[in-house]
């Protein structure tokens, strides 16, 4: 097998096994935007989202120190970034979640509303790649 679809395959069982974790142990979905948000507004009282997410963090730059692959580079402008992290942000609050929390969360619960939001999610995706790569949709 390649090793992008091992090193796939271990991360995807990696982020359910914390999910699972975090819902048997603390009875929390793994929605990213809601523990990042929680843990913003009041850190002092919620150590665990702290952790969570220097996790994923850590996680992140741990693999890449480890394997020695290069950490991913973009070609946009920081304005764009920003910008997009803003709007990102918006749809979260908006659909109640993100696609942590609706993608493996949700649909692991066979929650209807979050199949739907990833289904949304994936479609204006797979639109914005298209515009982004073609420059348009003819």
């Amino acid at each position: 097998m390649p090793e992008s679809f091992i090193n796939a395959l271990l991360g995807g069982a990696c982020i359910g096994l914390a999910a699972t974790l975090l819902m048997i142990l603390l009875g929390r979905i793994a929605g990213v935007s809601g523990i990042l948000f929680t843990a913003l507004k009041s850190p002092l009282d919620n150590f665990w989202a702290i952790f969570f997410f220097s996790g994923l963090l850590l996680g992140a730059f741990g693999y890449h120190f480890i394997s020695g692959n290069p950490v991913p580079t973009f070609d946009v402008s920081l304005p764009l970034i920003i910008a997009g992290g803003f709007i990102v942000g918006l749809g979260t609050k908006m659909g109640s979640g993100c696609t942590s929390g609706h993608g493996i969360c949700g649909i692991g619960r066979l929650s209807v509303r979050s199949i739907i939001a990833t289904c949304t999610f994936m479609l204006f995706g797979f639109i914005t790649v298209f515009v982004r790569l073609h420059g348009g949709l003819l």
